[in-house]
């Protein structure tokens, strides 16, 4: 079969690629430009955002590198909000705060929970970048109740309050304080559309020392700045305290033929309306007076001795103190001492004494006469010294002694 011969200079027409070719070369060259890096890498950043409900969010989108490209902003549902210095979206609440070539910056203002998701910021570079923040929104509790489960306790119940932060986002983190005592509750969360109730229960065991004592429920929460607290006041009610006070005779001691006067102090809640005096395992004396919470003994005797008690009673119960009366002696009168002066005066005389016959005679010497001319008969003490006494028998000093002496 002879072939066909072209002319010279003419060119044969290329045979059409096929169709699953051009298909793989379209993929190839797809693959090959998500591969070419944008410029000198990440030059679109941006950052996260926390806000608290009802406050102002500041979105910005940054170029490190600008090379003059549009940049432009969009909200969670890729709406655009900012084209360059443009607003598209109707939403009066984003405002311009700044645009230029390296950053777009954007202000939300009263912010809602809706508002919260990604928002994109978009380089118009080639490829394009993008780059995504996320607007967080804080919402604090909304109500903040404490509820008591009486509202008077008596001393030595178990009451159970309660404290409840509704609506809340994220959950709230309640406190319990008694006074400025810290008291562990129990909380338990609820969650509803995003948004937290919490309610915490503290059981409490009541004393007459938390009567008007505050119960403190204290919220913590990242929205909320300060102390966001409730508070409710115990009411406890207690038996009486009863307390005896001497107010006669100041210096304390009781004698016979004083009076004594003794009040009673008690303090309960309620408060007693009466006191009652009783004198313990006997009768109260006769001349006793019992005037209110006071008794009066006047002229005060030993038979008055004993315990003397004193009673009150409320509706949570009944207390006594007791008073023990012993009376003393009256004290003694004397007379008043007195000094009297004694002066006494001895003489001493040495004397050598013959004994003859019974007769006392100094030696070489008559008898010695006293002044009323009788001789002293000499008597040994019991210090072993001689002293004289009178012989009243002998009446004349030349007679002869009647009786020897010993």
């Amino acid at each position: 079969m002879a072939s066909a011969v072209l002319p010279s200079g003419s060119q044969r027409a290329a045979a059409p690629a096929p169709p699953g070719l051009r298909l793989r070369l379209l993929l190839l060259l797809l693959s090959a430009a998500a591969l070419i890096p944008a410029g000198d890498g990440q030059n679109l950043f941006t950052k996260d955002v926390t806000v608290i409900e009802g406050e102002v969010a500041t979105i910005s989108c940054q170029v490190n590198k600008s090379d003059d490209s549009v940049i432009q902003l969009l909200n969670p549902n890729r709406q655009t909000i900012y084209f360059r210095d443009f607003r598209p979206l109707k939403d009066s609440r984003f405002q311009l705060l700044n645009f230029s070539s390296s950053e777009l910056k954007v202000s939300l203002t009263n912010v809602s929970i809706s508002d919260e998701g990604r928002y994109f910021c978009q380089l118009y570079t080639d490829p394009p970048q993008e780059s995504y923040t996320t607007i967080t929104v804080l919402v604090p509790p909304r109500n903040l109740m404490i509820d008591i489960q009486k509202d008077t306790a008596v001393e030595g119940e178990e009451i159970e309050v309660n404290c409840t932060a509704m609506a809340s986002k994220p959950a709230t983190t309640i406190r319990w304080f008694k006074g400025n005592e810290e008291l562990k509750g129990k909380s338990e969360v609820e969650e509803w559309s995003d948004m937290y109730t919490v309610t915490s229960q503290l059981v409490l065991k009541v004393h007459k020392e938390d009567d008007g004592v505050p119960v403190v429920c204290q919220v913590e929460h990242p929205a909320v700045t300060g102390n966001l607290q409730t508070q409710r006041y115990l009411e406890v009610q207690y038996k009486p305290q009863v307390h005896i006070q001497m107010t006669y005779p100041l210096q304390g001691l009781t004698r016979e033929g004083d009076a004594l006067e003794l009040t009673c102090e008690a303090i309960g809640k309620p408060q007693p309306v009466m006191v009652t005096w009783v004198r313990v395992d006997d009768e109260m004396p006769q001349h006793a007076v019992l005037s209110g919470p006071n008794l009066f003994i006047n002229n005060l005797n030993k038979t008055d001795n004993g315990t003397y008690r004193c009673e009150a009673s409320n509706v949570v119960g009944k207390a006594h103190s007791d008073y023990m009366l012993y009376v003393y002696d009256p004290p003694t009168t004397l007379p008043p001492p007195t000094t009297t002066t004694t002066t006494t005066t001895t003489t001493t005389t040495t004397t050598i004494l013959t004994i003859t016959a019974g007769l006392v005679r100094d030696r070489g010497q008559r008898p010695s006469v006293s002044g009323a001319g009788r001789p002293r008969r000499l008597m040994k003490s019991r210090g072993g010294q001689w002293a004289a006494r009178s012989l009243a028998h002998l009446s004349d000093p030349d007679c002869g002694a009647k009786r020897a002496l010993s």
